[in-house]
């Protein structure tokens, strides 16, 4: 994989992660909201690892979706410059929550934020459903064949 690749996730992520939000300014439940900030809060940890930085939030963060929007734009920008220098060989050093030293490589990390994201926009998607709301239809391929991901 190279950084074009992993740069074009991350446009993907940026167009998902407001996509769900917008839902979310209409119609939206508390675990919604609260799985949004963690996908945010999560994406600025591993920022943050990959920097050799401490965290600066929790990993469950309560946001307001004022914040939110802020946060998504602000990390897009945020990964658009990290993906300039990355070295995807790179092995990183970082503790998990739970204090545990890990090694992984930049890489590996890069495409585990995508998936964790994704993940989670899933976790979104089937609870706005279980209360009756029409989830934002984040799949890859739609945001692709609309022109909407670059």
């Amino acid at each position: 994989m190279d950084t074009q690749h992993l740069q074009r996730l991350f446009n993907y992520d940026e167009w998902a992660n407001l996509e769900v939000l917008r839902v979310l300014r209409s119609l939206s439940t508390e675990k919604s909201q609260k799985l949004l900030g963690h996908i945010l809060s999560a994406e600025r940890l591993w920022l943050e690892r990959l920097q050799q930085k401490p965290p600066s939030q929790a990993v469950w963060p309560e946001l307001p979706l004022e914040q939110c929007e802020k946060e998504i734009k602000g990390l897009a920008a945020e990964w658009k410059r990290r993906l300039q220098t990355a070295d995807l060989d790179r092995q990183v050093n970082y503790k998990n929550t739970k204090g545990e030293p890990w090694t992984s490589r930049e890489e590996d990390i890069l495409v585990h934020v995508i998936t964790h994201s994704t993940y989670h926009r899933g976790q979104i998607a089937a609870d706005l459903r279980s209360a009756g709301i029409q989830p934002a239809y984040t799949d890859f391929i739609h945001g692709v064949r609309q022109g909407l991901i670059e």
